[in-house]
């Protein structure tokens, strides 16, 4: 007799695929439709925050209901001694998890909301349901006694339940937008928190992701800072099913470090912390950052381009062995957390011209995760400026109906006196100045204004003066006017007679030589 017959096994297939899904990917809504059994257009949803949080829906609780009875029924049978193919053992494991996750979502959702509002953080909730979860972990997981093929612990599969509930919200509410390369944004957030495999995260890869900084790459004002949080408050927390309760407080772990914003001495007693009488004024002892920070808990160092030579030689000290020294002492200490860094700096002109250290880079760069600026995701997805708009209003006016009186005059006047091709040198930063703007005086006036014509035509006739532009730079600086007239790739592409990716390719040159300006200024 078959373990599975063949509707079951291609329920519990998909089901085992859609556990373990980034739920961020394309993938994971084709997953769904297939495990449901419904026709759709592939990968074509993108998880959005002005949609709603997908926890909950309608759709899951559906496919729940149609799981149990399948997997009650292989339970049952592996109980009396059946032996399945090991395909069809690790789909029926697979499978399991998702319908145990599923059966302690609201649970879960809880006990979340009661951590992040403050009452017991986490650590001091105890889980009164955890003899439940535990009973029903065994039940379904080690039918007759036995693992299956991984011998999870229940204590750390809720853990591993309570990150992913936490990181997704984390996640989800950090990026808002349905463009596609804000939904890849999300994805490449999520598979710095779990791995692209998330099987061998569950598996023990958690205690290595310590290990594995994240470098944030980007132009300034398009949220590396955001970015960063969510991934550094998405750390793994043991559970103690001794106590029922978290080992840590789900918000203590994040420690932010802007180094352009403090002198070298400083950000050295700020990361390795100091010993009484290392420097005039160090009348005590004082902890660092990289020894506050718990065990796979995260530093950010904001802006690290800005960094010193001499403190990224010690930084590389610490990646290379996990340790470093206060300042003013030799005893080394341990740095048990992760590094998360960020800049909107050149990188790798910067290693050219011996400002960035090579060798530091190349400890950074495993997983480099890139901010999109504000005109790629308008170019994606236009309608993303009205949420981000409305998104912005909201968190400056409060959930009011003057918030969305905000937002329609903010959305008239940028339509209005910008247009749709605006470029946002600001990027996001710029667009919530924007919606303050018209809060206080309804009215935006953005630093760089459009040049009028006259000016535009004298930066053109000492361009040719000059005569030191390359012909691709001509160009790009032309498709880039062409593009601010007609407001779409397609319509520049027809007037200046080239193919849409080629006019791409010259305005992405084009507002990369702006953004370096931007920057030298």
């Amino acid at each position: 007799m078959s373990f599975f017959d063949a509707s079951q096994r291609n329920l519990v297939g998909a089901v085992a695929e859609l556990a373990f899904c980034n739920p961020f990917e394309p993938r994971r809504i084709d997953a769904e439709r297939r495990a449901l059994g419904r026709d759709g257009p592939a990968g074509s949803a993108v998880w959005s925050l002005d949609a709603g949080s997908p926890e909950g829906r309608p759709e899951l609780r559906e496919l729940a209901d149609r799981l149990a009875p399948a997997l009650s029924r292989a339970r049952a049978k592996l109980a009396e001694g059946a032996k399945p193919s090991p395909a069809d053992l690790a789909a029926y494991e697979d499978a399991t998890l998702y319908l145990l996750y599923d059966r302690y979502r609201d649970r879960l959702e809880q006990l979340y909301r009661t951590a992040a509002a403050g009452r017991g953080q986490g650590r001091g909730t105890t889980v009164k349901w955890w003899p439940a979860f535990e009973a029903e972990f065994d039940h379904l997981l080690r039918p007759a006694g036995a693992p299956l093929v991984t011998d999870y612990e229940p204590a750390h599969v809720l853990a591993c339940f309570f990150q992913i509930r936490r990181a997704f919200d984390a996640i989800f509410t950090a990026i808002v937008g349905r463009s596609p390369c804000l939904a890849s944004l999300r994805a490449r957030c999520w598979e710095s928190v779990f791995t692209a495999d998330l099987r061998a995260y569950y598996r023990g890869l958690y205690r290595k992701m310590d290990g594995f900084p994240t470098l944030i790459v980007g132009p300034t004002g398009t949220g590396k800072e955001l970015v960063a949080g969510a991934i550094g408050r998405s750390r793994y927390i043991a559970f103690d099913a001794d106590t029922r309760r978290f080992t840590e407080k789900i918000d203590g772990g994040f420690f932010a470090l802007n180094p352009a914003a403090l002198p070298t001495p400083l950000i050295e007693s700020e990361l390795f912390g100091h010993v009484r009488g290392a420097f005039t004024g160090a009348v005590c002892d004082h902890t660092g950052y990289l020894e506050a920070c718990p065990p796979r808990g995260a530093v950010f160092l904001d802006e690290i381009g800005e960094l010193d030579p001499a403190v990224q030689v010690k930084l590389l000290r610490v990646l290379q062995t996990r340790t470093f020294s206060r300042v003013g002492e030799t005893r080394s200490r341990t740095f048990a957390g992760k590094l998360i860094a960020a800049t909107h700096r050149d990188l790798p002109g910067m290693m050219a011209d011996g400002g960035f250290r090579t060798d530091f880079y190349y400890r950074l760069c495993a997983d480099v995760v890139r901010t999109p600026s504000l005109r790629e995701v308008l170019d994606g997805r236009p309608d993303d400026l009205q949420d981000l708009v409305r998104f912005l209003a909201t968190q400056a006016a409060g959930d009011s109906p003057d918030a969305e009186a905000l937002t329609q005059r903010a959305l008239d006047c940028v339509h209005r006196s910008y247009g749709r091709a605006y470029a946002w040198p600001g990027n996001v930063r710029e667009l919530e100045q924007c919606v303050r703007a018209h809060l206080i005086r309804r009215d935006y006036v953005p630093f760089c204004q459009e040049k009028s014509p006259k000016r535009v035509a004298k930066d053109w006739d000492g361009l040719f003066e000059r005569a030191d532009a390359t012909a691709e730079s001509v160009l790009s600086r032309y498709a880039q006017r062409v593009y601010e007239k007609s407001g779409t790739y397609a319509e520049a592409a027809r007037v200046m007679d080239l193919d849409r990716r080629t006019v791409k390719r010259l305005l992405d040159a084009a507002r990369g030589a702006s953004e370096m300006i931007v920057t030298a200024g």
